[in-house]
């Protein structure tokens, strides 16, 4: 049975004919620190909820009281971020508002719009209700968010939503942002326009995040280069150099998203690690400190050697020369496939190749080792290491 919160949802949506539905996101609460606190309202809709035009490049600001579940009432206030981030938020709840904590990420946002000025506002934590509301308002429950307008539901798709958060990122880029930056950004926004996507194993974690930060980086690129390719060149060494520029920030770019992303596995799994250590080499990551490597008495088969290489092809023999005091190496990659006789003298040489798991199937049935998942290599480590 759904509960009177659900019901009162329901019959004040369909009473006012119009509503607005959103999963709360970390960012809505403040979790991620990344933006004001207040739910994001979506953009496509806005002439649902406010008067105010998305116009770029300026800021606008209008009051809405807002009725909630418990009958308490904010003076709230939908502001338009058109100078740098082009969103709608809702913000002004007061202190000591209990809808909006990180313990609400996930939980349904209802917003029943009497009028531009007067809107009723529902939390809904419980799956029996959320799905009772969107069945009753005929939204379907995977959605990011919906729209109630006359009987219709409109939908912000999982890609719609990626490419919104696209266009707010790089709106303000004059150059561009850290590597760093990209990735953080990446798994921030697939957490909250992914339905679940925290509960993807590692290795699907790690193609997503791999592959969604290469699209945002082309947008920002597109942005940032945009003046420089259409300018005119001096001569042909002008355009050779600048050509040779995005070339090289490309190559340096994917090389680096990887090892940032492998990163965040390893300090999500409690894994002591060190990236790219001083030391012979000069590997991308040792286990579990550089200190300990370049301890001549800290037991040699307590040490772990991983190569992080986008491709590996005609790469992987540079791992034998990184951190020598470890025979036995591991190389996470994303190369698609690699022939048997490759495979073979890896083997030979005491690799072991990890490979995301969706991967495997490409290689060769009769190849000569075992393909180890990001999540084998990951659960080994913290059996192995994590504190």
């Amino acid at each position: 049975m759904p509960t009177a919160f659900c019901e009162r949802a329901i019959e004040t949506s369909l009473e006012c004919g119009n509503a607005l539905l959103k999963f709360v996101a970390p960012n809505d609460c403040g979790v991620t620190k990344s933006h004001q606190y207040g739910p994001y309202l979506p953009k496509p809709a806005w002439k649902l909820y406010t008067t105010i035009e998305p116009v770029k490049g300026v800021n606008g600001k209008a009051p809405v009281k807002i009725v909630w579940q418990d009958d308490r009432v904010t003076d709230s206030m939908i502001t338009w971020y058109g100078a740098a981030k082009s969103e709608y938020r809702l913000t002004r709840f007061g202190q000591d508002f209990p809808y909006f904590t990180p313990d609400n990420v996930g939980d349904l946002l209802v917003l029943a719009i009497e009028n531009y000025d007067v809107f009723h506002g529902f939390v809904l934590d419980l799956d029996e209700d959320i799905e009772e509301l969107q069945a009753a308002l005929g939204v379907q429950p995977f959605e990011h968010w919906g729209v109630y307008e006359g009987g219709a539901a409109k939908i912000e798709t999982e890609d719609e939503c990626l490419h919104r958060h696209f266009n707010e990122f790089v709106s303000a880029l004059k150059k561009f942002p850290t590597g760093e930056a990209f990735s953080t950004a990446t798994r921030q926004f697939l957490d909250e326009c992914i339905k679940n996507f925290r509960k993807l194993s590692p290795d699907d974690a790690l193609v997503q995040w791999v592959e969604t930060e290469y699209r945002l980086f082309q947008v920002a690129e597109r942005q940032i280069c945009q003046a420089e390719i259409v300018r005119p060149f001096k001569d042909v060494d002008d355009f050779l150099r600048t050509a040779s520029s995005i070339t090289q920030r490309r190559k340096a770019r994917a090389g680096r998203s990887l090892e940032n992303h492998v990163e965040h596995l390893l300090k999500s799994a409690g894994i002591p690690h060190k990236m790219r250590p001083k030391i012979d080499g000069k590997p991308e990551v040792v286990i579990p400190s550089e200190d300990a490597y370049n301890d001549e008495t800290y037991p040699v088969d307590q040490l772990c050697i991983i190569g992080v290489k986008r491709t590996c092809r005609d790469r992987w023999w540079q791992i034998l020369n990184e951190g020598r005091r470890v025979e036995e190496k591991h190389i996470l990659t994303m190369q698609p496939t690699i022939s048997v006789d490759q495979l073979k003298q890896m083997n030979d040489r005491h690799v072991h190749l990890v490979v995301p798991e969706p991967f495997h199937k490409k290689y060769p049935k009769d190849r000569p080792m075992k393909l180890l998942s990001v999540e084998a290599l990951i659960d080994d480590l913290r059996k192995r290491f994590a504190k």
